[in-house]
């Protein structure tokens, strides 16, 4: 049988990413492609680097856009930062400080991890005591806001505690960026990475990074070779650093590039403080409707992500028929847990262009019919009147 062209079913994006993407982002990306070498683009280039330093708030001068997703951004900070026989302390309380984990063994590196309770933040005191056990530390990881929880850690504070002990500092904020604040330059972060598809809105596949100062002159002065070639940023920054002529060393994803500008663009036109507040009032507004309902969240209120919503699945609830019959029923996705969170909590993301009212009253009515009809013991009703008092409060 011959193959048709796919297409695919509109959704309401309402899990852990990708998000809901802008139809601005779309038409972007429709447009001519050209040469990853035409100075157009290079222009274009040049303009997504001023974008993305507003976005991380800072002037670090390497910050740019990885060509491939979060996973790679992640490794282009580890393999750059670590050499064979360092010792770098990982914070885990997830699934993706795990992943942190990966990378310092494949660099050939030693991980002292630091665990804390999944939902909740990394905890400063203890790193501070792993620090002071391990004086030849390296770079502390952690991951600012949990993917796998909907759980944020104090940045700030661990960038501080890891810098007292000339260790240099690599940040996930492939959930936070554009979500809620980030604030590369204040907080002294060394080097971070994130993912074009979450609040950015964007398609999957890009990922920001930026490094510091401290961070660029580690690099400049390893002793070995990075041992990727497509990450290294020796490489990769003579393609995206510098005015006029760049070097080749890979051709980049042109039309993905430009929807990232847009998404850029479209973030500079909101402003970078007015998204982290649009993120934060639908999250108010949801939590008003789950709260109604009866149910409630995994993260203690101080620590919690707006834009990734952990809420406990009641008692007796089958996790996946409740997700079944919302994208089928209603063409909404959320997501499941992970790892240790498995069929215990759905998460629910409201990111970018999916932190919507409308988004969040779809769900909440979704949501409540559904557990109602499979005779969950909720207040039915109360979810949307609940949220829509919020709203107009």
């Amino acid at each position: 049988m011959p193959i048709s062209s796919f297409h695919p079913p509109t959704r309401i994006l309402l899990g852990p990413g990708p998000s809901d993407v802008n139809p601005r982002i779309l038409e972007a990306m429709s447009r001519p492609t050209i040469g990853h070498l035409d100075p157009l683009f290079v222009a274009m280039m040049d303009e997504m680097k001023s974008l993305l330093q507003y976005t991380f708030q800072t002037q670090n001068e390497l910050t740019f856009s990885v060509s491939a997703p979060g996973s790679a951004g992640m490794e282009t900070c580890f393999v750059n930062l670590l050499e064979p026989g360092d010792k770098a302390i990982v914070c885990q309380n997830g699934v993706f400080g795990g992943r942190m984990k990966e990378n310092v063994e494949r660099c050939g590196a030693i991980p002292v991890m630091i665990q804390d309770t999944w939902g909740k933040p990394v905890d400063p005191n203890k790193l501070e005591e792993t620090l002071k056990a391990h004086p030849d530390t390296k770079v502390v990881a952690f991951v600012h806001a949990e993917t796998s929880t909907g759980a944020q850690s104090d940045a700030k504070t661990l960038v501080e505690i890891a810098h007292r002990y000339g260790c240099l500092t690599i940040v996930d904020t492939v959930t936070s960026l554009g979500g809620s604040p980030v604030k590369v330059d204040e907080w002294k972060i060394d080097a971070i990475y994130s993912g074009s598809q979450k609040c950015l809105s964007c398609t999957p596949g890009l990922s920001p990074v930026s490094f510091s100062s401290r961070a660029v002159e580690k690099i400049k002065t390893r002793k070995t070779k990075t041992q990727s070639w497509f990450l290294d940023l020796g490489l990769v920054s003579s393609y995206w650093g510098g005015a006029g002529k760049r070097a080749y060393h890979h051709t980049a994803p042109i039309n993905a590039l430009y929807g990232l500008h847009e998404s850029l663009v479209i973030l500079q036109e909101e402003g970078i403080e007015e998204s982290w507040a649009r993120h934060n009032r639908n999250h108010q507004i949801l939590k008003a409707g789950i709260e109604a309902m009866g149910l409630s969240f995994i993260v203690d209120k101080p620590y919690r992500l707006p834009q990734l919503n952990a809420i406990k699945i009641p008692e007796g609830i089958d996790d996946a028929k409740v997700r079944t019959q919302l994208l089928q029923q209603y063409g909404i996705e959320i997501g499941a847990g992970l790892g240790d969170m498995a069929g215990k909590i759905w998460r629910v993301g409201l990111m970018g262009h999916s932190a919507n009212l409308r988004n969040v009253l779809i769900f909440l009515g979704a949501l409540e019919k559904i557990l109602s009809d499979l005779g969950a013991k909720i207040e039915v009703g109360a979810a949307t009147k609940a949220a829509s008092l919020k709203a107009a409060a």
